[in-house]
C-alpha cells in the first residue's frame, strides 16, 4: 500500500476499538465490520509498524508494551483530531467529556467548591468525576485527568504539583471527653486509632521519638477506604484519626475537631499532583483547560 494511500486515524479508531472493547469480535460490531475485518487490519497495522501490538488468543486478549504506548497516543491524536474537528465551529473552545479521578477528600473540600466556576468557563466541557483514594490505572480506566496525593513512582505519567499540605491528628470533642487526650507515644496504645484499609506509602502514623520518628500502627477496630470516609468516622467519635490538613481545617475551626499530639507531629507533608498519560505530547484542549484550572484555583496548602 502507497504511503498516501494508508488511512492512519481509521487504522488508529479501529484499534482502539479493539482495546476498548476487548477483543475483535466486539470491535467489529461496534465498527460495522466482521471480526476477521478488523483482525486484518491490526496485523496489517503491526506489519508497517514493525512491532506486534496484542498478544492474541482463542481465550485471552492482551496489549504488548508496545500495544499499550501506541494505543496511549492513539487515543490523544484521535482526541485532537475531534478538537479540531468541533474547535473549528466552536470558537476554539474546550468541548468534551473528561474523566476526572480523586480522592474523596480532594474531591470535597477543594473540588467541589470551584467546580461550578469550571463549568461556567467552559460550558461545552462535561466532567466525569471518579472518587477514590485507591491508585488507578489511567489507561485502564480511561482517566484523563488524576489528582493523587503522596509520592509519585517513574513511570509515562505527567504530574503537575498541585502544592502540600501538613498532616495532623484530631479528634472529636466527644470521644476525648470519654476517653481523654493522649500526650504520650505511650498513651496511643490505649486509643482507637482508625486507619486506611489499603495499602499506603507509609503503612501507619510517623510521629517524633527522641531525635527520631518512628511509624505507630493505626490498628483501630475500624479501617476505611478513603480519607472522607475517615473524617466522618473522627467527627461522629469513633477514634482518633491522622488526616491531611486542608480536609479537616474547617472543622478545627470550628470546634468539632481538635489537634491532638502536636509535639509529637515529625512535621511531614503530603504533596498532591494532578497527573495525565504521556510525555509532553499533545493534550486534548478540554484536559489541558482542566490542568490550567486545577493549577489556578486547585491548589492545597
Amino acid at each position: 500500500m502507497a504511503r498516501s494511500e494508508i488511512n492512519r486515524s481509521g487504522e488508529m479508531e479501529v484499534f482502539v476499538c479493539v482495546v476498548e472493547r476487548g477483543g475483535f469480535s466486539a470491535a467489529a460490531r461496534a465498527c460495522r465490520m466482521t471480526p476477521s475485518a478488523v483482525s486484518k487490519l491490526v496485523s496489517r497495522l503491526e506489519a508497517r509498524l514493525g512491532v506486534r501490538l496484542v498478544n492474541r488468543s482463542t481465550r485471552a486478549f492482551q496489549l504488548t508494551p508496545e500495544g499499550c504506548g501506541f494505543y496511549e497516543r492513539a487515543t490523544h491524536i484521535l482526541a485532537d483530531i475531534a478538537d479540531a474537528e468541533r474547535s473549528a465551529g466552536a470558537g476554539e473552545q474546550p468541548v468534551g467529556r473528561i474523566r476526572l479521578n480523586t480522592s474523596a477528600s480532594y474531591a470535597t473540600h477543594v473540588l467541589a467548591p470551584i467546580m461550578p466556576a469550571f463549568l461556567e468557563r467552559h460550558p461545552g466541557v462535561t466532567l466525569d468525576l471518579v472518587q477514590t483514594d485507591m491508585v488507578v490505572d489511567l489507561l485502564a480506566e480511561r482517566t484523563d485527568v488524576a489528582v493523587r496525593a503522596g509520592p509519585l513512582k517513574s513511570s509515562s505519567l505527567v504530574a503537575r504539583k498541585l502544592g502540600d499540605t501538613a498532616m495532623v491528628v484530631v479528634a472529636a470533642p466527644s470521644y476525648l471527653a470519654r476517653f481523654g487526650a493522649p500526650e504520650t507515644l505511650e498513651d496511643l496504645e490505649s486509643h482507637h486509632r482508625l486507619g486506611f484499609g489499603y495499602v499506603r506509602s507509609v503503612e501507619g502514623w510517623p510521629m517524633k521519638k527522641g531525635t527520631g520518628t518512628i511509624i505507630v500502627p493505626a490498628v483501630g477496630r475500624v479501617q476505611v477506604s478513603d480519607g472522607e470516609g475517615l473524617r466522618l468516622l473522627a467527627l461522629n467519635g469513633a477514634g482518633l484519626a491522622r488526616l491531611a490538613a486542608f480536609s479537616v481545617r474547617g472543622d478545627i475551626d470550628a470546634g468539632r475537631l481538635v489537634p491532638v499530639l502536636e509535639h509529637l507531629n515529625p512535621g511531614d507533608r503530603e504533596a498532591f499532583h494532578a497527573i495525565h498519560i504521556g510525555q509532553g505530547g499533545p493534550l486534548p484542549s478540554r484536559v489541558r483547560a482542566l490542568l490550567d484550572f486545577l493549577g489556578e484555583r486547585g491548589r492545597i496548602s
